[in-house]
Protein backbone atom coordinates (compact mmCIF):
# COMPACT_ATOMS: atom_id res chain seq x y z
CA UNK A 1 0.00 0.00 0.00
CA UNK A 2 1.55 3.38 -0.87
CA UNK A 3 2.93 5.49 2.02
CA UNK A 4 1.71 8.86 1.37
CA UNK A 5 3.51 10.05 4.27
CA UNK A 6 6.79 9.36 1.90
CA UNK A 7 5.08 10.74 -1.08
CA UNK A 8 6.32 14.76 -0.33
CA UNK A 9 3.87 15.55 2.05
CA UNK A 10 6.07 15.08 5.37
CA UNK A 11 4.39 16.13 8.54
CA UNK A 12 2.31 19.11 8.96
CA UNK A 13 3.04 20.22 5.55
CA UNK A 14 0.49 18.11 4.27
CA UNK A 15 -2.58 19.98 2.40
CA UNK A 16 -5.34 17.78 0.98
CA UNK A 17 -6.49 20.22 -1.16
CA UNK A 18 -3.12 20.27 -3.14
CA UNK A 19 -3.64 16.20 -2.52
CA UNK A 20 -6.29 15.89 -4.09
CA UNK A 21 -5.21 18.72 -7.22
CA UNK A 22 -2.46 16.77 -8.02
CA UNK A 23 -1.87 13.41 -10.11
CA UNK A 24 0.63 11.33 -8.88
CA UNK A 25 0.91 7.15 -8.04
CA UNK A 26 -2.55 6.07 -7.92
CA UNK A 27 -3.65 9.41 -8.97
CA UNK A 28 -5.11 10.37 -12.15
CA UNK A 29 -7.17 14.30 -13.14
CA UNK A 30 -8.52 13.88 -16.17
CA UNK A 31 -11.06 16.22 -18.37
CA UNK A 32 -14.57 14.92 -19.03
CA UNK A 33 -16.74 17.28 -21.41
CA UNK A 34 -20.24 17.98 -20.62
CA UNK A 35 -22.67 14.65 -21.22
CA UNK A 36 -19.59 12.48 -20.85
CA UNK A 37 -19.79 9.39 -18.72
CA UNK A 38 -17.37 8.86 -16.17
CA UNK A 39 -18.08 5.20 -15.13
CA UNK A 40 -20.90 3.26 -15.32
CA UNK A 41 -23.21 1.12 -13.03
CA UNK A 42 -21.92 -2.10 -13.04
CA UNK A 43 -18.39 -0.79 -13.28
CA UNK A 44 -15.81 -1.82 -11.27
CA UNK A 45 -15.57 0.00 -8.34
CA UNK A 46 -11.54 0.58 -7.13
CA UNK A 47 -11.42 4.42 -7.03
CA UNK A 48 -12.65 7.25 -4.82
CA UNK A 49 -13.26 10.44 -7.23
CA UNK A 50 -12.68 13.90 -6.43
CA UNK A 51 -14.35 17.06 -8.74
CA UNK A 52 -11.77 19.35 -8.64
CA UNK A 53 -14.23 21.66 -11.14
CA UNK A 54 -17.47 21.63 -12.86
CA UNK A 55 -20.69 19.30 -12.03
CA UNK A 56 -21.44 15.37 -11.84
CA UNK A 57 -25.04 13.52 -12.03
CA UNK A 58 -25.37 10.52 -10.62
CA UNK A 59 -28.25 8.73 -11.69
CA UNK A 60 -29.09 4.30 -10.73
CA UNK A 61 -30.96 2.51 -13.34
CA UNK A 62 -33.50 -0.11 -11.90
CA UNK A 63 -34.02 -3.66 -13.49
CA UNK A 64 -36.94 -2.67 -14.95
CA UNK A 65 -35.31 -0.20 -16.81
CA UNK A 66 -36.24 2.88 -15.33
CA UNK A 67 -33.77 5.56 -14.78
CA UNK A 68 -33.41 8.13 -11.72
CA UNK A 69 -31.40 10.78 -10.38
CA UNK A 70 -29.90 10.55 -6.78
CA UNK A 71 -27.27 13.12 -7.03
CA UNK A 72 -26.06 15.75 -7.82
CA UNK A 73 -22.23 16.76 -6.58
CA UNK A 74 -20.61 19.64 -6.89
CA UNK A 75 -16.61 21.35 -6.79
CA UNK A 76 -15.17 20.39 -3.71
CA UNK A 77 -17.23 17.03 -3.12
CA UNK A 78 -16.28 13.10 -3.42
CA UNK A 79 -18.22 10.43 -4.80
CA UNK A 80 -17.58 6.84 -6.04
CA UNK A 81 -16.46 6.36 -2.19
CA UNK A 82 -18.75 3.14 -1.56
CA UNK A 83 -15.44 1.03 -2.77
CA UNK A 84 -13.81 1.62 0.68
CA UNK A 85 -16.41 0.14 2.33
CA UNK A 86 -16.20 -3.04 0.34
CA UNK A 87 -17.90 -2.59 -2.78
CA UNK A 88 -16.89 -3.90 -5.91
CA UNK A 89 -18.84 -2.74 -8.35
CA UNK A 90 -20.16 0.52 -9.01
CA UNK A 91 -24.05 0.93 -8.03
CA UNK A 92 -24.60 3.82 -10.10
CA UNK A 93 -23.56 5.83 -13.59
CA UNK A 94 -22.16 9.36 -13.40
CA UNK A 95 -21.92 11.68 -16.39
CA UNK A 96 -20.40 14.89 -16.54
CA UNK A 97 -23.17 17.88 -16.65
CA UNK A 98 -20.57 20.72 -17.80
CA UNK A 99 -17.04 20.35 -19.19
CA UNK A 100 -15.23 18.93 -15.32
CA UNK A 101 -11.79 18.49 -14.10
CA UNK A 102 -11.53 15.31 -11.69
CA UNK A 103 -9.42 13.85 -9.53
CA UNK A 104 -9.25 9.52 -9.62
CA UNK A 105 -7.98 8.17 -6.37
CA UNK A 106 -7.41 4.65 -6.37
CA UNK A 107 -8.58 2.91 -3.34
CA UNK A 108 -5.06 1.53 -1.95
CA UNK A 109 -3.80 5.27 -2.45
CA UNK A 110 -6.97 6.61 -0.45
CA UNK A 111 -7.28 4.54 2.42
CA UNK A 112 -3.30 5.09 2.68
CA UNK A 113 -3.94 8.38 3.30
CA UNK A 114 -6.26 8.29 5.38
CA UNK A 115 -4.51 5.89 7.37
CA UNK A 116 -1.15 8.27 7.65
CA UNK A 117 -2.24 11.92 6.97
CA UNK A 118 -4.48 12.83 9.86
CA UNK A 119 -5.45 16.35 7.81
CA UNK A 120 -6.48 14.56 5.19
CA UNK A 121 -8.86 11.90 7.14
CA UNK A 122 -10.06 14.91 9.14
CA UNK A 123 -10.92 16.43 6.00
CA UNK A 124 -12.63 13.70 4.51
CA UNK A 125 -14.62 12.43 7.62
CA UNK A 126 -15.78 16.93 7.73
CA UNK A 127 -17.20 15.51 4.37
CA UNK A 128 -18.95 12.80 4.92
CA UNK A 129 -20.48 14.47 8.26
CA UNK A 130 -21.84 17.30 6.16
CA UNK A 131 -22.98 14.68 3.59
CA UNK A 132 -24.98 12.37 6.52
CA UNK A 133 -26.50 15.88 7.73
CA UNK A 134 -27.76 16.76 4.14
CA UNK A 135 -28.90 13.13 3.52
CA UNK A 136 -31.52 13.58 6.87
CA UNK A 137 -32.46 16.91 5.98
CA UNK A 138 -33.33 15.49 2.49
CA UNK A 139 -35.13 12.83 4.18
CA UNK A 140 -37.29 14.96 6.73
CA UNK A 141 -38.17 17.44 3.85
CA UNK A 142 -39.32 14.13 1.95
CA UNK A 143 -41.70 13.22 4.10
CA UNK A 144 -43.16 16.43 5.47
CA UNK A 145 -42.72 18.98 2.89
CA UNK A 146 -44.99 19.48 0.00
CA UNK A 147 -43.93 19.06 -3.34
CA UNK A 148 -43.72 22.97 -3.53
CA UNK A 149 -41.65 23.71 -0.97
CA UNK A 150 -38.97 20.27 -2.10
CA UNK A 151 -38.87 22.05 -5.70
CA UNK A 152 -38.11 25.21 -3.72
CA UNK A 153 -35.49 23.73 -1.69
CA UNK A 154 -33.65 21.82 -4.42
CA UNK A 155 -33.39 25.17 -6.35
CA UNK A 156 -32.40 27.06 -3.69
CA UNK A 157 -29.42 24.42 -3.30
CA UNK A 158 -28.80 23.95 -7.02
CA UNK A 159 -28.64 27.60 -7.18
CA UNK A 160 -25.57 27.46 -4.84
CA UNK A 161 -27.55 30.19 -2.91
CA UNK A 162 -25.49 32.31 -0.30
CA UNK A 163 -22.24 31.86 -1.86
CA UNK A 164 -20.44 35.26 -1.72
CA UNK A 165 -24.15 36.76 -0.83
CA UNK A 166 -25.81 36.38 -3.93
CA UNK A 167 -27.83 33.90 -5.61
CA UNK A 168 -25.68 32.22 -8.70
CA UNK A 169 -27.57 31.94 -12.19
CA UNK A 170 -28.10 28.14 -12.95
CA UNK A 171 -27.71 27.05 -16.44
CA UNK A 172 -31.23 24.90 -17.06
CA UNK A 173 -29.11 21.53 -17.71
CA UNK A 174 -31.60 20.07 -15.62
CA UNK A 175 -35.15 19.02 -17.07
CA UNK A 176 -38.29 19.33 -15.62
CA UNK A 177 -38.33 15.54 -15.93
CA UNK A 178 -35.21 15.22 -13.56
CA UNK A 179 -36.33 17.70 -11.18
CA UNK A 180 -39.85 15.60 -10.47
CA UNK A 181 -37.52 12.71 -10.19
CA UNK A 182 -35.39 14.45 -7.51
CA UNK A 183 -38.17 15.86 -5.11
CA UNK A 184 -40.45 12.75 -6.07
CA UNK A 185 -43.24 14.56 -7.97
CA UNK A 186 -44.66 14.79 -11.57
CA UNK A 187 -43.44 16.78 -14.35
CA UNK A 188 -46.24 18.65 -14.45
CA UNK A 189 -46.42 19.74 -11.17
CA UNK A 190 -42.98 21.44 -11.53
CA UNK A 191 -43.84 23.04 -14.94
CA UNK A 192 -47.12 24.31 -12.81
CA UNK A 193 -44.62 25.42 -9.92
CA UNK A 194 -42.03 27.19 -11.90
CA UNK A 195 -44.54 29.06 -13.82
CA UNK A 196 -45.95 29.96 -9.98
CA UNK A 197 -42.19 30.75 -8.71
CA UNK A 198 -41.76 33.21 -12.33
CA UNK A 199 -45.18 34.64 -12.02
CA UNK A 200 -44.20 36.03 -8.01
CA UNK A 201 -40.84 36.99 -9.05
CA UNK A 202 -38.73 34.34 -7.27
CA UNK A 203 -37.24 33.00 -10.38
CA UNK A 204 -36.60 34.54 -13.79
CA UNK A 205 -36.87 31.31 -15.98
CA UNK A 206 -35.36 32.23 -19.44
CA UNK A 207 -32.62 30.19 -20.95
CA UNK A 208 -31.54 29.62 -17.38
CA UNK A 209 -32.83 29.72 -14.03
CA UNK A 210 -31.49 32.64 -11.99
CA UNK A 211 -33.01 32.13 -7.74
CA UNK A 212 -33.81 35.46 -6.35
CA UNK A 213 -33.58 35.77 -2.59
CA UNK A 214 -37.25 35.95 -2.25
CA UNK A 215 -37.51 32.70 -3.12
CA UNK A 216 -35.44 31.49 0.38
CA UNK A 217 -37.89 34.34 2.07
CA UNK A 218 -40.41 32.51 1.07
CA UNK A 219 -39.34 29.04 2.19
CA UNK A 220 -38.57 30.92 5.69
CA UNK A 221 -41.84 32.47 5.95
CA UNK A 222 -43.31 29.24 5.63
CA UNK A 223 -45.15 28.12 9.52
CA UNK A 224 -46.36 24.82 8.72
CA UNK A 225 -42.83 23.36 7.03
CA UNK A 226 -41.99 24.07 11.06
CA UNK A 227 -44.52 22.22 12.51
CA UNK A 228 -44.15 19.65 10.44
CA UNK A 229 -40.45 19.37 11.47
CA UNK A 230 -41.14 19.64 15.08
CA UNK A 231 -43.55 16.27 14.64
CA UNK A 232 -40.68 14.44 13.45
CA UNK A 233 -39.78 14.43 17.34
CA UNK A 234 -36.33 15.82 16.22
CA UNK A 235 -36.35 19.02 17.16
CA UNK A 236 -35.08 19.81 13.91
CA UNK A 237 -34.85 23.43 13.54
CA UNK A 238 -36.44 24.87 10.13
CA UNK A 239 -33.74 26.05 7.32
CA UNK A 240 -32.30 29.31 7.95
CA UNK A 241 -30.02 31.33 5.64
CA UNK A 242 -26.84 29.89 6.73
CA UNK A 243 -27.46 26.34 6.80
CA UNK A 244 -28.41 26.86 3.33
CA UNK A 245 -25.70 28.21 2.55
CA UNK A 246 -23.66 25.30 4.25
CA UNK A 247 -25.77 23.18 2.28
CA UNK A 248 -25.11 24.82 -1.07
CA UNK A 249 -21.37 25.10 -0.61
CA UNK A 250 -20.34 21.98 1.14
CA UNK A 251 -23.10 19.47 0.65
CA UNK A 252 -24.32 17.41 -2.90
CA UNK A 253 -27.33 17.23 -4.43
CA UNK A 254 -28.17 14.11 -2.78
CA UNK A 255 -31.54 13.71 -3.98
Amino acid sequence: MPNTSQAGYPGDAFDPRVFLGQSGSGKITEKYFKNQKIFSQGDTADAVLFILKGRVKITVLSEHGKEAVVGIFAEGQFFGEACLEGAELRATTSHAMEDCLITSISKPVMLAALHSQPKFSAFFIAYLLSRNSRIEDDLIDQLFNSSEKRLARLLLLLAHFGQDGVAQPLAINLSQETLAEMIGTTRSRVSFFMNKFRKKGYIDYNGKIEVHPSLLDALLRDKPQKQERRIAGRNHKPESPHRLRDAAQGRGISG
